[in-house]
């Protein structure tokens, strides 16, 4: 099932039919832990439907959560972090954190930093190098079950960051520095290790890259940074939390 969120309300796209959810609470609604057994359990055929949304504007599917992400957890994203730093010194940074138990945890966006499908994320002005990067973004709940998943865009400022480590806030968090979207895929059970995330980017029409990858190939499994994430932090609402991959011939 997809939930989404647009400016004529709150929609379910279930058996190829979107059915409008009246009266509901964005915050609320996708903070249950049991949101996949109650999106089930709804007289569906009771509720207005459409065949489509497209007359509707699409809006990023987040209410009041924080979006969190997690660096350096795919091996081809440690060896292109160690490339960049090498010349300031802080290689050895990205090669220790890839082994280490506890990984790299960093604040993405608020929600009015972020845009949804469509939507025109921005690049740094002060920044020549920048890149979106795919991400698999969990939708977790105030008590950190991970409930649904959508698709994010985590742009960043590459040189800023590959200057000195300690400028990865300045890289990373800005106004309209992230992308959600469209929609939250809800499902029962955990996606397949074997999913892909692809990438492609278009110029004036023309694919000029496009790239991809499977979720097998991260080291660290969802669970486990959800678990890192929730260590002496709490969000009432839930939050949004990107898995952090980049397909790495888009740099």
């Amino acid at each position: 099932m997809h939930l989404y969120r647009t400016s004529e309300g709150f929609f379910l796209l279930k058996n190829a039919q979107f059915y409008h959810l009246p009266h509901y609470d964005w915050d609320t609604l996708i903070n249950r832990n049991d949101l996949f057994t109650y999106l089930q359990s709804l007289e569906i055929e009771k509720l207005p439907s459409k065949i489509d949304i497209e007359d509707t504007k699409i809006l990023a599917p987040i209410g009041s959560q924080e979006v969190w992400a997690a660096g350096v957890t795919y091996f081809r994203s440690k060896q292109a972090r160690m490339e960049e730093s090498s010349e300031s010194g802080g290689s050895d940074f990205y090669d220790k954190v890839y082994d280490a138990d506890r990984p790299e945890l960093f604040f993405k966006a608020l929600p009015r930093q972020t845009v949804g499908t469509k939507g025109s994320v921005r690049i740094r002005k002060d920044s020549k190098w920048n890149v979106p990067e795919p991400e698999l973004t969990l939708c977790v709940t105030s008590e950190g079950q991970i409930v649904g998943y959508t698709i994010g865009n985590d742009m960043s400022s590459r040189d800023i960051e590959g200057e000195n480590l300690l400028y990865l806030p300045q890289a990373k968090t800005y106004d309209y520095c992230a992308g959600l979207g469209p929609c939250i895929y809800v499902t029962e059970k955990a996606i397949s290790p074997e999913t892909t995330i692809s990438l492609q980017i278009k110029r004036a029409g023309e694919v000029v890259f496009e790239g991809s990858t499977t979720l097998n190939q991260m080291k660290r499994k969802p669970d486990e940074l959800v678990s890192y994430l929730f260590r002496e932090n709490s969000f009432p609402n839930g939050c949004f939390f990107d898995d952090w991959h980049r397909c790495r011939a888009a740099e």
